[in-house]
């Protein structure tokens, strides 16, 4: 009987053990789920389509345009020697006339060649019309998503009582522009006066208008004046601006100014950035491999490459894809479509990113892990598309576990200003907002490993190659403020598995984890440095 009693106790404290134990993994897999969706962001999606102009934008150049359309009536007279330096966006491609031949006389007088590289291109190519073409809906898409607000001009008009360009002014070094906007609206006096003041170039008039004297052409101080204040108006608008002081990316501040106002503006200085545009095809040719090459890292896991590339070849037989290899006796990975890159022994994780991406050609980049696998919902088709339709340089997927979990790493990043000691980085788990017009795609700041980008972009914020062992949101760091990144959680990579026995695996999987996981005090030196140094940071706060 009292073995009866113990034996019904025990039993029933191991139905209460089980039964608590159920509860606690029931409670965890709750926690982890409520903690993968919560986002400190909004639930109304953003319009992140490139381009859209919006109202107010259309009032404002309305606006510019019935400013210049003043004064129409004055007459002028065309100054030709300024004149003739005003750009005219109309490049012509011309050689210099071969006039005498001596010996030596090239590296005497050097003479310009010209080279006309649309015909040169053009008469080799199949379909120049369609190249063409494709070549100009490429730079319309790129101007479209270089374009910002902070680039039109605006002109302040006269409340003080001077009218100015305010922003959206800007002339490459040591050339010429007409300065737009200029004008005074004062009460009727006997003479009307403006000065102007510069200090990284000088100003002339490319025209001159009757009963308009002009002081100081050619010089970094100007003053216009005339009894006529229309006629002092119609002359402001053909005062131009050569700067004098090359520099590729500054600014002069001018001063516009009367015996009792001052006004400042600045004009930009720097070259216009050169596109870079990718040609990936004619529609009928367009396919996945002309806009994706696939990179990836190795170190010791041949196998579990070889399962990578396999289930790339399932979905993509034709898709590039560029391997970075630092194994001490590397094995050659051949086959159509895959290009190996041998690398100094150990060089590590982030150098081994750089070389890979280095070598892309193609206007994508999917960066992935040598221990991921495709499957069906490997779309990479949907991360082309929110890159082609958006904003967006970089988007990242979603990552699942053998055990069924997905994770999308999603986080936002954001910088404290500090004092001298550096400044705070703030992380957090979540996102911004939801992209309208995709479902299931948010903005962030930071996202998973599994993630394509604008192949330019991603080269130009780089990676650290001092971080060989472990690294990744350091690389999303240095791009805070360069990159725009969204996250959709529809395109999926299944993660091996990562399951062992302690017993259990190679002799190449344990060496693995010896890199892989070292934790070394040079290592965590090497990261504190990146932080404090080069980030100049003096704090960071992230959740656990």
């Amino acid at each position: 009987m009292v073995w009866c009693r113990r034996n019904w106790a025990a039993t029933k404290m191991r139905i209460t053990y089980k039964k608590c134990l159920g509860l606690l993994v029931i409670s965890g897999f709750m926690l982890v789920a409520l903690l993968n969706s919560w986002s400190p962001g909004g639930g109304s999606g953003v319009d992140l389509w490139p381009g859209r102009t919006i109202e107010m934008e259309l009032v404002i150049r309305e606006k510019i345009q019935d400013i210049f359309n003043d004064y129409n009536n004055i007459s002028y007279h065309i100054k030709k020697d300024v004149a003739c330096r005003l750009a005219t966006n109309t490049c012509v491609c011309v050689a210099d006339k071969e006039t005498f031949r001596l010996p030596f006389s090239k590296l005497l007088f050097p003479r310009v060649k010209a080279h006309n590289l649309d015909m040169k291109f053009l008469q080799s190519h199949p379909d120049p019309e369609g190249v063409k073409r494709h070549r100009d809906q490429e730079y319309k898409s790129i101007q479209m998503r270089s374009s910002s607000p902070a680039d039109m001009l605006i002109v302040n008009e006269a409340n003080s009582p001077l009218q100015f360009p305010s922003q959206g002014v800007a002339v490459r070094p040591l050339n010429t522009i007409i300065i737009p906007g200029l004008g005074l609206i004062e009460e009727a006096t006997s003479n009307h006066t403006v000065y102007l003041t510069s200090t990284l170039g000088t100003f002339d008039v490319a025209a001159t208008v009757d009963k308009v004297s002009v002081k100081g052409e050619g010089k970094m101080h100007m003053s216009l004046s005339s009894a006529s204040l229309s006629a002092l108006n119609r002359q402001l608008q053909f005062l131009t601006y050569t700067n004098t002081v090359f520099h590729p990316r500054t600014a002069d501040t001018v001063q516009f100014a009367t015996e009792g106002h001052r006004s400042f503006f600045t004009i930009k200085i720097g070259h216009s950035a050169v596109p870079r545009l990718y040609n990936t095809g004619f529609p009928k040719e367009n396919n996945i491999s002309t806009f994706v090459t696939i990179v990836t890292k190795t170190f010791l896991r041949y196998g579990k490459l070889k399962d990578l590339i396999d289930s790339i070849r399932q979905y993509y037989p034709t898709i590039t894809i560029v391997i970075a290899d630092d194994n001490e006796q590397p094995q050659p990975v051949t086959g159509p479509h895959i290009e190996q890159f041998i690398m100094p022994f150990g060089k590590g994780w982030f150098a081994g990113r750089n070389l890979a991406v280095s070598q892309v050609t193609t206007k994508y980049v999917l960066w992935v892990d040598d221990d991921f696998l495709f499957n069906a919902d490997t779309k990479l088709e949907k991360m082309v598309d929110i890159l082609e339709r958006t904003g967006l340089d970089l988007v990242g997927g979603a990552v699942r576990e053998l055990t069924g979990w997905t994770s999308t790493f999603r986080h936002t990043i954001s910088v404290e200003t500090g004092g001298e000691d550096g400044d705070c980085i703030h992380i957090r788990r979540g996102y911004h907002h939801a992209i309208e017009g995709f479902p299931n795609c948010v903005v962030a700041d930071a996202v998973i490993n599994f993630f394509m980008g604008r192949t330019d972009k991603v080269q130009q914020v780089g990676f650290n190659p001092r971080l060989a062992r472990r690294g990744h949101l350091e690389f999303f760091i240095d791009g805070l403020g360069s990159l725009h990144i969204g996250s959709c959680s529809d395109v999926i990579i299944n993660h091996a598995s990562k399951i062992k026995l302690p017993w259990s695996g190679t002799k190449s999987e344990k060496a693995y984890k010896r890199f892989r996981y070292s934790n070394s005090n040079d290592e965590n030196h090497i990261h504190d440095e990146v932080f404090y140094f080069t980030n100049r940071f003096k704090c960071m706060t992230r959740h656990e």
